[in-house]
Protein backbone atom coordinates (compact mmCIF):
# COMPACT_ATOMS: atom_id res chain seq x y z
CA UNK A 1 0.00 0.00 0.00
CA UNK A 2 1.02 3.49 -0.46
CA UNK A 3 -0.59 6.61 1.03
CA UNK A 4 -0.27 10.08 -0.90
CA UNK A 5 -0.79 13.54 0.38
CA UNK A 6 -0.75 16.27 -1.79
CA UNK A 7 -0.66 20.01 -0.78
CA UNK A 8 0.42 23.10 -2.23
CA UNK A 9 -2.71 23.98 -4.34
CA UNK A 10 -4.32 27.47 -4.03
CA UNK A 11 -5.33 30.58 -6.23
CA UNK A 12 -3.00 32.56 -8.75
CA UNK A 13 -2.85 34.96 -11.79
CA UNK A 14 -2.56 33.82 -14.96
CA UNK A 15 1.33 33.61 -15.43
CA UNK A 16 1.86 33.07 -11.79
CA UNK A 17 3.61 29.87 -10.21
CA UNK A 18 2.54 27.13 -7.58
CA UNK A 19 4.63 24.07 -6.36
CA UNK A 20 2.47 21.21 -5.44
CA UNK A 21 4.00 18.38 -3.26
CA UNK A 22 2.94 14.79 -2.84
CA UNK A 23 4.28 13.06 0.26
CA UNK A 24 4.58 8.88 -0.43
CA UNK A 25 4.15 6.75 3.10
CA UNK A 26 6.70 4.75 1.73
CA UNK A 27 10.50 5.17 -0.24
CA UNK A 28 9.95 6.85 -3.40
CA UNK A 29 12.79 4.51 -4.65
CA UNK A 30 10.31 1.49 -4.40
CA UNK A 31 7.43 2.90 -6.33
CA UNK A 32 8.52 2.62 -10.24
CA UNK A 33 6.21 5.47 -11.52
CA UNK A 34 4.68 8.13 -9.91
CA UNK A 35 3.02 10.92 -11.66
CA UNK A 36 0.36 13.83 -11.35
CA UNK A 37 -3.41 13.53 -13.20
CA UNK A 38 -5.21 16.64 -13.53
CA UNK A 39 -9.43 16.99 -13.78
CA UNK A 40 -11.21 20.30 -14.69
CA UNK A 41 -15.17 20.40 -13.81
CA UNK A 42 -17.58 18.36 -16.17
CA UNK A 43 -14.15 16.74 -17.54
CA UNK A 44 -12.30 13.45 -17.27
CA UNK A 45 -9.11 13.00 -15.45
CA UNK A 46 -6.12 13.00 -17.63
CA UNK A 47 -2.37 12.65 -17.15
CA UNK A 48 0.07 16.09 -16.91
CA UNK A 49 3.58 14.40 -15.79
CA UNK A 50 5.29 11.27 -14.67
CA UNK A 51 8.51 10.71 -13.50
CA UNK A 52 9.65 7.02 -12.87
CA UNK A 53 12.25 5.84 -10.28
CA UNK A 54 15.05 6.24 -12.75
CA UNK A 55 14.62 9.78 -13.03
CA UNK A 56 12.38 9.90 -16.86
CA UNK A 57 10.31 12.58 -17.30
CA UNK A 58 7.56 12.54 -19.33
CA UNK A 59 4.80 15.59 -20.42
CA UNK A 60 1.68 16.10 -22.01
CA UNK A 61 2.53 18.61 -24.82
CA UNK A 62 -0.12 21.55 -22.89
CA UNK A 63 2.67 21.50 -20.29
CA UNK A 64 5.74 21.12 -21.60
CA UNK A 65 7.88 24.40 -20.97
CA UNK A 66 5.55 25.34 -18.16
CA UNK A 67 5.51 22.76 -15.42
CA UNK A 68 8.78 20.22 -14.01
CA UNK A 69 7.92 17.33 -12.19
CA UNK A 70 10.99 16.03 -9.84
CA UNK A 71 11.45 14.30 -6.93
CA UNK A 72 13.20 14.72 -3.11
CA UNK A 73 14.36 10.83 -1.94
CA UNK A 74 14.92 12.19 1.30
CA UNK A 75 11.48 13.74 2.16
CA UNK A 76 9.90 10.64 -0.46
CA UNK A 77 7.83 13.68 -1.98
CA UNK A 78 7.57 14.26 -5.56
CA UNK A 79 7.00 18.03 -6.82
CA UNK A 80 4.85 19.54 -9.81
CA UNK A 81 6.21 22.69 -10.43
CA UNK A 82 3.98 25.49 -12.30
CA UNK A 83 5.07 28.15 -13.70
CA UNK A 84 3.21 30.71 -16.53
CA UNK A 85 -0.31 29.14 -15.18
CA UNK A 86 -2.93 29.61 -17.79
CA UNK A 87 -6.65 29.77 -17.08
CA UNK A 88 -6.86 26.21 -18.35
CA UNK A 89 -4.97 24.94 -15.83
CA UNK A 90 -7.41 24.82 -13.37
CA UNK A 91 -8.19 22.07 -12.16
CA UNK A 92 -7.94 19.37 -9.20
CA UNK A 93 -4.46 18.00 -9.57
CA UNK A 94 -3.79 14.63 -8.12
CA UNK A 95 -0.64 12.45 -6.97
CA UNK A 96 -0.67 8.98 -8.38
CA UNK A 97 1.64 5.96 -8.05
CA UNK A 98 2.55 2.83 -9.31
CA UNK A 99 4.02 -0.26 -7.34
CA UNK A 100 4.92 -3.00 -9.90
CA UNK A 101 2.74 -6.06 -9.21
CA UNK A 102 0.68 -4.33 -6.48
CA UNK A 103 -0.79 -1.71 -7.90
CA UNK A 104 -1.59 1.99 -8.34
CA UNK A 105 -2.28 4.25 -5.79
CA UNK A 106 -3.98 8.41 -5.91
CA UNK A 107 -3.73 10.91 -3.37
CA UNK A 108 -6.70 12.75 -2.57
CA UNK A 109 -6.52 15.98 -4.73
CA UNK A 110 -5.38 19.80 -4.57
CA UNK A 111 -7.79 22.17 -5.73
CA UNK A 112 -5.40 24.58 -8.31
CA UNK A 113 -7.67 27.80 -9.60
CA UNK A 114 -5.80 30.48 -11.97
CA UNK A 115 -7.85 33.33 -12.30
CA UNK A 116 -7.62 37.27 -12.28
Amino acid sequence: QVQLVESGGGLVQPGGSLRLSCAASRNIFSINVMGWYRQAPGKERKLVATITSGGSTNYVDAVKGRFTISTDSAKNTVYLQMDSLKVEDTAVYYCHAIVNHIGGFWGQGTQVTVSS
